[in-house]
């Protein structure tokens, strides 16, 4: 069992930035070798997206192209924690983030898009962005 926590939402304005925190608790991310650790979000009227994703090694990523160059995923397995550092945050990234474990990602970066991959989910948090 892991429970996730996301921490580091808020208020900020267009162009700022903001880091997402995920801790996690009940078994550590470096003891699953084919895990996988991955961001989504979900604004308001809209289905969940994929944000971005990290193995449990740290050496692959997968991002959505809308955050290519501005968001970046990465671990700190001392901490059992994962960030996700947002710059150049626009209103179009208003949405609730949340936080997933996937205990067997597969060996393929391109399906940890795919939410149905993850086993564990964190209770989410708000990200406003205001122009």
């Amino acid at each position: 069992q892991v429970q996730l926590v996301e921490t580091g939402g808020g208020l900020v304005q267009a162009g700022g930035s903001l880091r997402l925190s995920c801790a996690a608790s009940g078994r550590t991310f470096s003891s699953y070798a084919m895990g996988c650790m991955g961001w989504f979000r979900q604004a308001p009227g809209k289905e969940r997206e994929f944000v971005a994703a990290l193995n449990s090694k740290g050496d692959t990523t997968n991002y959505a192209e809308y955050v290519k160059g501005r968001f970046t995923i990465s671990r700190d397995n001392a901490k059992n924690t994962v960030y996700l550092q947002m710059n150049s945050l626009k209103p179009e990234d208003t949405a609730v983030y949340y936080c997933a474990a996937a205990k067997n990602g597969g060996p393929y970066a391109s399906i940890w898009s795919s939410s149905a991959v993850y086993d564990y989910w964190g209770q989410g948090t708000q990200v406003t962005v205001s122009s």
